[in-house]
């Protein structure tokens, strides 16, 4: 059978960045099929019943979801090419581990920012410098999460990039000033064209976050 693979997705999600980055790094050829949210293809439903959420990977008209899952999936099949994950059974449990975290604080904490106001929102975006200085502190002095190769945990993170410039918008923070560390790995990661070509621009992504905000108050 013919290696038909699909995704699912929505253009500004960092989850699906994340898959894309994945498949531009095994050279996989795909159709990305953009998801709207707020009118669910019947597509999404049938291949996502239960969480009914992007992105999911359709190989072979077999679902996939959670990009995480995904990002593992892939490195799976394609193995002939860019290993994303670390061989040793240790590192692999920390990479999970690490992405785990990326996914639960990063987007959880940005997201009670962006949405909180007064002490609150001082709450979190000191929370949110904090999980960011953590993850610096994780990469140390590796050029990459991945050692001296860009991994699974690069995967996952650089992701969020595109969300950056909003974060210290709304935190009013400059990430530079608070993680230099993580600026550079970034830079790192941008010389990749797997990486820069697969990722929204930030001004657009602020557009984006600005209207979604606007909708949710309307409601």
């Amino acid at each position: 059978m013919a290696n038909e693979v699909v995704l699912l997705e929505t253009w500004a999600s960092m989850y699906g960045i994340r898959v894309r980055i994945a498949l531009a790094e095994k050279g996989v050829k795909y159709e990305c099929k953009e998801e709207n949210l707020r009118n669910k293809s019947s597509l999404l439903l049938q291949m996502n019943p239960i969480h009914k959420k992007i992105p999911v990977l359709i190989h072979n008209g077999k679902p996939i979801c959670d990009s995480a899952i995904i990002v593992q999936y892939i490195d799976e099949v394609w193995s002939h090419k860019a290993p994303l994950m670390p061989s040793d059974p240790y590192e692999r449990a920390q990479a999970r581990f690490w992405v785990d975290y990326i996914d639960k604080k990063v987007y959880d904490t940005s997201r009670k920012m962006w949405l909180s106001t007064g002490e609150e929102h001082e709450t979190w975006r000191k929370e949110l410098i904090s999980v960011f200085k953590q993850l610096e502190e994780t990469l140390g002095d590796k050029p990459f999460y991945g050692g001296d190769t860009f991994g699974f945990v690069d995967v996952g993170l650089i992701s969020f990039y595109s969300w950056f410039y909003s974060f210290e918008i709304y935190g009013n923070f400059k990430m530079e000033a608070e993680c230099p560390k993580l600026v550079a790995w970034v830079k790192r990661c941008m010389q990749r064209e797997t990486v820069s070509k697969n990722l929204p621009d930030e001004k657009e992504i602020y557009d984006h976050a600005e209207a979604s905000k606007k909708a949710l108050e309307l409601k």
